[in-house]
């Protein structure tokens, strides 16, 4: 029985979609069987970021409504056997996602994979809710900026409160993941320290990938950036985040400083 995951932002362009791409190929990179979901229904970037745009037949809405097979949807990529793509519809909207029709897929996935990696659309509507609803662990991805840390705070409470292991009265793991990370900048005051996003949002901090062109190049070229360029900054930071994910206990060094974070990140209690 595979773990389902829902990477989650209250807030647009903090990275959730090239961290669901860099994680899912960061696992299946290690052996892992990896399906990476694509709930932005209406928008549909995360087959681009894993270069399989022009693939696209079936999709999640197709599967939801019985016009097609779970696997006539899935993708397998073409660099990793392990690695596959279910994507969204571009011409529907997030009302053809149905409760029934996402807990049956989730349940058919789960069955198929070691790792079911939902890429939620930002905010607090339908689409989000619904991708994060049968999530066993969540990772929030923010950004070192006070509104994105607010609106990610706005998301920890939803999925206190709107999943399927809240309402059972279980305790929702949660991850924290801050993208774009630049020390220069922190240190000038321009954006929030670490701890500063720590202290506002209290959950385990699961990695800091720092800021870099080489994301953006990956997601031009339509590749995650663990296959990319694995041996670039942000690569290597999902690589260990990957690693996290799977129980391993590292340390954390925040990019520009030598001090590291592993007795106070792995000290914390999830919120």
């Amino acid at each position: 029985m595979g773990k389902v995951i829902v990477v989650t932002s209250g807030k647009g362009g903090v990275g959730k979609t090239t961290s669901t791409a860099a994680l899912g190929a960061a696992l299946a990179q290690n052996g892992e069987k990896v399906v990476v979901v694509d709930f932005d229904v209406g928008l549909r970037n995360l087959d681009l970021v894993m270069g399989a745009e022009r693939r696209v037949v079936y999709d999640i809405v197709n599967v939801i409504q019985g016009e097609a097979k779970l696997t006539q949807a899935l993708i397998r990529d073409k660099r990793l056997e392990t690695l596959y793509l279910l994507p969204a519809s571009q011409t529907r909207d997030k009302d053809n996602l149905t409760p029934e029709g996402v807990e049956k897929v989730i349940a058919a996935l789960r069955n198929a994979f070691d790792w079911v990696i939902c890429d939620s659309p930002a905010g607090i509507e339908r689409g989000a809710t619904l991708a994060m609803r049968h999530a066993d662990i969540a990772i929030v991805v923010t950004n070192p900026e006070v509104s994105s840390v607010r609106d990610s705070d706005r998301i920890i409470g939803l999925l206190d409160s709107k999943t399927l292991k809240a309402e059972n009265g279980e305790v929702m793991e949660k991850h924290l993941l801050l993208t774009r990370y630049d020390p220069v900048r922190a240190e000038r005051g321009d954006m929030l320290k670490v701890d500063d996003v720590l202290d506002i949002l209290s959950i385990p901090l699961l990695g800091i990938i720092p800021e870099s062109m080489d994301v953006l190049r990956a997601s031009n070229v339509g590749s995650p950036v663990t296959l990319a360029d694995s041996t670039s900054a942000p690569a290597r930071a999902y690589f260990e985040a990957a690693r996290r994910l799977k129980g391993e206990v590292l340390p954390i060094t925040i990019p520009g400083e030598k001090r590291s974070l592993f007795g106070k990140i792995f000290g914390r209690k999830a919120a």
